[in-house]
């Protein structure tokens, strides 16, 4: 990946819906722009700024919704699996190692770079999109092959199971039923 900005863009596959994505990345980590548009029948819009340090880990992330709605998220880590969501503390949420927003196939990127090629299970902190509300989620990995990935929900959408295949950068390509890039 080069040192400067990447551009990706998923569509939905079950929806009508895109999604622009630019990641850059300098010496201190990461930094994620997107913009979503979700035109299914709970229509929505978001933009999301996304820091990571250079382990790929969450710093920060705002969400924003774009449409009629104005609402808007802060997340912050306080520490390994600690959070603060706009500026108080989330004692519910401690525990979990990862965000993953429920928009966007980015966060399971972040995921299986957390649990490395052996896969596992992991807590994450789950973001309803459309309603910009947290939770915890049980989630669980398998590698699949050297690109390829079965993601298993056993939290939020318990028994939700999808193949996820990724690029030589670990950014999903094909998320099945969801998403793909384009």
């Amino acid at each position: 990946m080069p040192n400067d900005q990447m551009l990706r863009r998923w569509r939905r596959i079950d929806v009508p819906g895109l999604e622009l994505m630019t990641l850059s990345r300098d010496g201190s980590g990461l930094r994620i722009r997107s913009t979503v548009i979700h035109a299914g029948a709970e229509s929505f819009g978001l933009r999301y700024c996304w820091e990571l340090d250079a382990s790929w880990r969450t710093r920060s992330l705002c969400v924003e919704r774009t449409d009629a709605i104005e609402q808007s998220l802060r997340i912050e880590r306080t520490g390994d699996t600690s959070w603060r969501v706009d500026g108080a503390d989330r004692p519910d949420l401690a525990g979990c190692h990862e965000v993953d927003v429920s928009a966007t196939p980015f966060c399971n990127t972040l995921a299986i770079r957390h649990l490395g090629i052996a896969g596992g299970e992991l807590l994450a902190l789950f973001v309803d999109a459309p309603a910009l509300t947290c939770q915890p989620s049980r989630q669980r990995y398998e590698p699949l092959g050297p690109r390829a990935w079965r993601y298993l929900d056993k939290g939020v959408s318990d028994g939700f199971t999808a193949r996820l295949d990724l690029d030589e950068h670990g950014l999903v390509l094909n998320y099945e039923h969801l998403f793909e890039a384009f």
